[in-house]
C-alpha cells in the first residue's frame, strides 16, 4: 500500500479587510522611519497614503523608499486633502498637542506617539476636542499590542480575582543603542528637520520620565487599574536616573514602579501581579526584535500555569491595524485612548511632583506638566 503523506499545517487564510484606512504619516524622523511607515505598508487594513516633513531631503528620501500616493511639506495641505482619513503623528512631544487639535479640528482621525503631551492641560483641552469632535485619538503605547501583554491582561481581567499588588519595572540597558543599531535601518537625519524651542532632552531625567515612564505607567494602569496616588523616591548617580514610585490603586491594590536608566545591564522590563486565584509574571524585550513578551499566568483553579505563543509580535504594526478597525468598524482597538493618555501624564506629573516635594501625591490635586 502507498504510504500516506504526513499532514502539513496550514496557515488559516486571514480575510482583507474591505477596503484600507488611507493615513498620513506626519514628520518622517527616527521614529517614523524605525516604527510607523514600515507599520503603516505591513498592515493588512491601512494604506500609506501620505507622509508630511518640512525638511525636503528628508520627506524625499522617504518617499523614495515607502512610495506613499502623495508627499507634502505643508501640514495643513496634508489636512485639507479629503483622501486623508487619519493621521499618525510622530513628532517631538512638545509639538504632540496643537498638532493633534489641528487634526482633529479637520475631521481627521489620530495616531498620536506617546506620551498624548508634556501637560495635563494640553491633555484636557485634547479630550474636549476628540469628545466634541467625535473622532478617534489614540495613544502610541505599542507595548499594549504585544500579545503577551494582552494574554496577561485577559488572564487578570477572568481569572485570578482581585488583585493584590502589581510590581512593573523599565530599565533601559547601557546596551540597547548597540541592540538597537543592529536592529534597525540606518536614521535618516536632515539639518532642516523642525525642532522644539532650546533642547528639551537636555533635562536628562525630565526626557527619560517622559519617554520610558510613558510606557511604564500605561504598563501598570494596563494590569491593575487607575492609580489614585503616587510617592516617588529618586536617585541620580554615575549618569543613571532611578525612580522607585510607591503606587496607590483605585481599587486598594498596592503597586510599587521601577524606572531606571541606564542599567549597567541589559535591557529589562517586566511585571508581576498577585492576585486572589492566581499570579501573573511577564518578561519584556526590545520591541525591535518583533519578540513577544515572556509570560507565565498561574491560575489556583486549575493548578496549571498558562502561557501565550505570541507568534506575531510585531506590535506596531498590530497597533495600526487595531487603530483601523477601531475607525472602520467601530471595534474597540485595545489601546490607549485620549483618556488613557490624560491619566498616564496625570500619573508622571504626580511622580514628578512627588520627587519635588518629597510627599505623596494624588493624581487629582496634580496640575502642570513634568
Amino acid at each position: 500500500m502507498p504510504r500516506s503523506r504526513p499532514s502539513r499545517h496550514i496557515a488559516p487564510v486571514i480575510p482583507k479587510a474591505s477596503r484600507n484606512l488611507r493615513v498620513g504619516v506626519l514628520g518622517c524622523g527616527n521614529v517614523a522611519q524605525i516604527a510607523h511607515l514600515d507599520a503603516c505598508r505591513k498592515a493588512g487594513n491601512t494604506e500609506l497614503y501620505a507622509i508630511c516633513d518640512a525638511a525636503e531631503d528628508l520627506r524625499v528620501r522617504m518617499q523614495a523608499v515607502h512610495q506613499p500616493t502623495v508627499a507634502y511639506a505643508d501640514y495643513a495641505a496634508m489636512l485639507a486633502d479629503p483622501r486623508v482619513e487619519a493621521v499618525i503623528v510622530a513628532v517631538a512631544d512638545q509639538f504632540h498637542a496643537p498638532l493633534c487639535r489641528q487634526a482633529l479640528e479637520a475631521g481627521k482621525h489620530v495616531l498620536v506617539e506617546k506620551p498624548l503631551s508634556v501637560t495635563i492641560e494640553e491633555c484636557q483641552e485634547l479630550c474636549a476636542v476628540a469628545a466634541r469632535t467625535g473622532l478617534v485619538l489614540q495613544v502610541g503605547t505599542n507595548r499594549r499590542f504585544d500579545p503577551g501583554v494582552q494574554f496577561a491582561a485577559r488572564f487578570i481581567q477572568e481569572r485570578i480575582g482581585r488583585l493584590m499588588a502589581v510590581k512593573a519595572w523599565y530599565c533601559d540597558s547601557t546596551l540597547r543603542y548597540t541592540m538597537t543599531d543592529n536592529l534597525q535601518p540606518i536614521p535618516v537625519t536632515s539639518p532642516a528637520a523642525l525642532k522644539p524651542a532650546g533642547d528639551p532632552k537636555a533635562n536628562r531625567s525630565r526626557y527619560f520620565l517622559l519617554t520610558h515612564g510613558s510606557h511604564l505607567v500605561d504598563l501598570a494602569r494596563l494590569l491593575g487599574g487607575p492609580i489614585t496616588r503616587v510617592r516617588a523616591r529618586f536617585l541620580e548617580r554615575f549618569e543613571a536616573f532611578c525612580w522607585f514610585i510607591d503606587t496607590e490603586y483605585a481599587s486598594g491594590t498596592l503597586g510599587h514602579l521601577d524606572l531606571t536608566v541606564p542599567l549597567r545591564g541589559d535591557f529589562e522590563e517586566g511585571f508581576r501581579v498577585y492576585g486572589e486565584h492566581g499570579s501573573v509574571r511577564g518578561r519584556l524585550f526590545l520591541p525591535w526584535f518583533h519578540k513577544a513578551g515572556e509570560v507565565e499566568c498561574f491560575s489556583a483553579e486549575d493548578g496549571q500555569y498558562h502561557r501565550p505563543l505570541g507568534e506575531d509580535a510585531h506590535t506596531y504594526r498590530r497597533q495600526i491595524e487595531a487603530f483601523a478597525r477601531h475607525v472602520l468598524e467601530g471595534q474597540p482597538s485595545g489601546g490607549s485612548d485620549v483618556t488613557d493618555g490624560l491619566e498616564a501624564v496625570r500619573a508622571l506629573v504626580a511622580i514628578a511632583r512627588s520627587v519635588e516635594t518629597g510627599e505623596a501625591v494624588a493624581l487629582s490635586d496634580a496640575t502642570g506638566g513634568v
